[in-house]
């Protein structure tokens, strides 16, 4: 701890021990809580380093009219120092403990009624029991018997830890593991290890006669006390030693038996966790493989399919209950379609009827199905042995499922024709079969179905009646069997001229969403390679489906959409569409002229910040898929110029960011052959910067001591009438952080390359040194005239004199001002710049010594009750 907190803190633990009332700031306790947390696992005595803290909790606790919240941070503060077996000692020294712990002080001062108590209560004992003495104090204090009680508190929270805490006393303390993993000191003498074993040993018998006492529900009302402890024996079994592990099932094996039979739906899944974990740490137990098959025997079919959904989830590796719960699954859906997923088996299943009495139940049904078809694809990837029928009949099954709830059936299965009526136009299904379609697609054989689910999909896109959300998923279904088809003389022209017409009229949709999805969904097509005929050619799968000339048109249409979100989407389809021939340098369309101004117009005057994003990320593609110079580069050069112009100009940081970018390939692409020049993709990754969201680079700046080739200044000069300089510039004084940080990082990376600091100013490039610039008299200029006026008067007169050789003699016309570039990238104080940005400004805010400030200015509402007191929160 530094001096300054530790002149601070007595004067913070005064404040908070005669507080009546809570703090302005209700997170600075915990916050205070961290910052102890911090300083112990860091190693040594906090109760050496801070004595006042003893002080503190003893006045508190003996304070009933302290706030609860206090109170609470004072038990678990007791617990934190107790940690460690010589400060336990110091306070147990003290009569500290037994007060701080103490139920009966709490309920006589009427405040354990209050969860914040409570709560402070466990995570206090919990952060104490690190070590035998600990144990000893908590068995010896008889607490056990409330920390079972806590189990079914009426607050979640509490009932949660106090799970937690009971699985913390028994994996942690078991005998013969390794105690102490958590970093904290545990030596212990042969005597204590012997006490302490007879102490985890006592803790062991009381949960375990508890287990057995209350795991089978006496009364309904019960049920709560059965679910928490069931989630604790699921905690508890997994990690478990092999004597805590046999121990505990013998206890509860017989409970967990009846519980199976008894059949309570709402045990059903905390059942299997246990079984399953059990499972997990126990191998071909007899019970547990008695208790697991009677799990996937159950008469409730939504109970029996649940269960053999979490055995599937769990990747149990069992192949006999693997195989039971594979054909659990498939049952509804075998029934519901007619397909013959179970085999050629002549009896039936014997869950068949029980199952097809629920399935005629609206509610119940779509529940089951989608259950079962949310693990369909789990299914087809389990081995050949386990599986009853091949994958490729599931995918026809899940087709099969579509077409009916599109209101297209036709079984011969006795009673599917009312289970039918049941998913029809349910939105709910056809998701989750979308879904399990858009999947299944790695299935062994799922490639044979190309032209089926081509048909299935493009009907639900022609649907009137499908919702936008059901559409979306049509579309991602479509586009991932196009990405894994690889022979397209299964689509037929008909199944083409469909997609097509679906797609016109999609296009055109009411919806926005509807609208939105289309144009993404030709966007994500053109990315799709595929092969033509023979794999002899390949194309993008828009022009193997749609043809080439069809999708731009739509796509033209789109940018001129009433939202926004369909324009951005347009932008970024065009750029798809067109990636290919950029990449080819093929002749420039008669379309991409039109195309261009639109963007150009849609940056300048687009009221929502989508659209202009999208047309920056635009021209950022073309120009990284362009190939050697062809007839489109005169286009593209002329574009770049004016998205430079208008794109550092605008109001939206993230349209400012990705200028840069495209500033950064414009710089790539001058000065790549030039020795010394770093890229920005090349940079070794900063460290996470505070904020959120920050530009796709990040820098660490380098030196370079090499020559600069010939050619430089020339390729400055080129950068800076491109306006690249400009949006630099302008970038370095930008009010949003990741704006200024990525232009910060390429003007230090241009420096680098110009003038190094590793040289002097008379080494560096006399060509290169001549290169000026104009600077604006308003905006961005001035700011930057009045950095480089700054940085110049404040250097002494020898530097002084130097600097005025670099600038050139630096002429001012106006407002505006003509300087040298390499002088100025020497005199902006980028270094100094760049680590302003990328420090926060949580290195003054959030620190232990402003957090003890807050506090203590926090206690001025006691005295000046009529100022408003603000306090720091990060």
């Amino acid at each position: 701890m530094d001096r300054e907190c530790a002149l601070l803190l007595p004067g913070v633990c005064g404040v908070l021990a005669g507080s009546g009332s809570s703090l302005p700031d209700d997170t600075s306790l915990e916050k205070l809580l961290d910052w102890f947390t911090g300083l112990s696992e860091a190693g040594g005595s906090l109760l050496e380093a801070c004595p006042c803290l003893l002080t503190f909790i003893s006045t508190v606790v003996q304070n009933t009219a302290s706030d609860p919240g206090v109170l609470s941070f004072a038990l678990r503060l007791t617990g934190l120092l107790a940690a460690t077996e010589d400060s336990f000692k110091t306070i147990q020294e003290h009569s500290v403990l037994n007060k701080v712990f103490n139920l009966q002080h709490w309920q006589e001062a009427g405040l354990w009624e209050d969860p914040c108590l409570r709560i402070g209560w466990i995570q206090g004992l919990r952060s104490m029991l690190q070590h035998p003495q600990a144990l000893r104090f908590f068995v010896h204090s008889d607490f056990i018997d409330l920390l079972l009680q806590l189990q079914t508190d009426t607050s979640l929270f509490i009932a949660s830890a106090a799970n937690q805490m009971l699985a913390h006393i028994l994996l942690f303390f078991q005998p013969g593991l390794s105690a102490g993993s958590n970093g904290v000191d545990k030596k212990e003498k042969d005597d204590g290890m012997a006490q302490s074993s007879a102490d985890y040993s006592a803790v062991v018998m009381s949960i375990s006669e508890y287990f057995k006492e209350s795991l089978v529900p006496k009364e309904s009302r019960n049920i709560r006390q059965s679910l928490q402890i069931l989630k604790l024996l699921a905690l508890l079994l997994a990690p478990a030693g092999p004597p805590l592990r046999d121990k505990l099932m013998q206890t509860v094996g017989d409970s967990l038996e009846e519980l199976v039979t008894a059949g309570s739906s709402e045990l059903t899944l905390p059942l299997m966790d246990v079984i399953l974990s059990a499972c997990s740490s126990s191998g071909t137990d007899e019970r547990v493989t008695r208790l697991l098959s009677s799990m996937l025997n159950i008469n409730k079919p939504a109970d029996l399919i649940h269960a053999a959904a979490a055995l599937l989830r769990r990747g149990h590796h069992d192949a006999v209950h693997t195989a039971r719960a594979v054909r659990i699954l498939l049952l509804p859906i075998d029934i519901i379609t007619g397909q013959t997923l179970l085999g050629t088996i002549s009896t039936a299943d014997e869950h068949q009827f029980s199952v097809m009495e629920q399935l005629k139940t609206k509610t119940s049904c779509i529940s089951m199905i989608c259950v079962c078809l949310t693990n369909t694809p789990q299914i087809t990837l389990t081995p050949p042995d386990v599986l009853p029928c091949p994958p490729v009949s599931i995918v026809t099954a899940v087709l099969s499922l579509l077409r009916i709830c599109s209101g297209v059936f036709s079984s011969s299965s006795t009673g599917c024709s009312e289970v039918c009526r049941n998913v029809i136009g349910s939105g709910k299904v056809q998701k989750c079969a979308l879904e399990a379609l858009t999947t299944l697609t790695s299935s062994p054989g799922a490639k044979e179905k190309i032209s089926e689910v081509f048909t299935v999909l493009i009907q639900y896109l022609e649907n009137p009646d499908s919702d936008p959300t059901v559409l979306h998923k049509s579309y991602q279904a479509l586009l991932k069997w196009t990405s894994v088809c690889t022979d397209f003389s299964f689509i037929t022209d008909k199944l083409k001229h469909d997609l097509l017409e679906v797609v016109k009229k999609r296009v055109c949709d009411m919806r926005w969403e509807v609208r939105d999805s289309t144009v993404e969904f030709l966007g994500h097509l053109a990315g799709v390679c595929v092969s033509i005929d023979s794999a002899e050619e390949e194309c993008d799968a828009s022009v193997a489906l749609l043809g080439g000339s069809s999708t731009t048109p739509l796509l033209r249409e789109a940018l001129q959409d009433t939202e926004s979100y369909v324009r951005a989407s347009a932008i970024a389809a065009l750029a798809k569409t067109l990636t290919h021939r950029w990449q080819q340098g093929a002749t420039l369309s008669e379309e991409e002229p039109e195309i261009v101004r639109r963007l150009l117009e849609i940056l300048s005057k687009d009221t929502e910040g989508f659209p202009r994003r999208a047309v920056v990320q635009y021209f950022i593609s073309w120009y990284s898929s362009q190939s050697p110079p062809s007839s489109s580069s005169s286009l593209l050069m002329q574009s770049v110029r004016s998205v430079l112009s208008q794109g550092r100009a605008d109001l939206d940081w993230e349209v400012k960011v990705h200028t840069l970018k495209l500033a950064e390939l414009l710089l790539d692409e001058a000065f790549s052959g030039h020795p010394g020049y770093k890229k920005g993709s090349d940079a070794h990754q900063a460290p996470p910067h505070p904020y959120g969201v920050v530009s796709e680079q990040a820098y660490t700046l380098h030196t370079h001591a090499s020559k600069h080739t010939e050619g430089a200044d020339s390729d400055l000069a080129g950068v800076i009438e491109q306006g690249v300089l400009s949006v630099l510039l302008s970038g370095l004084v930008d009010c949003d952080r990741p704006v200024a940080l990525k232009a910060c990082g390429l003007l230090i990376n241009l420096r680098e390359l110009l003038c190094p600091l590793s040289l002097g100013v008379l080494d560096a490039s006399a060509a290169t040194a001549k290169v000026s610039c104009e600077l604006p008299g308003l905006g961005w200029g001035r700011e930057i005239i009045k950095i480089l006026t700054m940085k110049k008067s404040d250097q002494t007169k020898e530097a002084d004199n130097a600097a005025q050789r670099g600038f050139n003699g630096a002429e001012e016309g106006g407002d505006g001002m003509c300087v040298s570039v390499c002088e100025a990238l020497r005199s902006l104080g980028l270094d100094e710049r760049m680590d302003v940005l990328t420090q926060s400004s949580d290195h003054i805010h959030n620190s232990p010594f402003s957090l003890l400030q807050d506090i203590l200015t926090a206690s001025a509402t006691h005295t000046k009750p009529g100022e408003e007191v603000i306090v720091d929160c990060y």
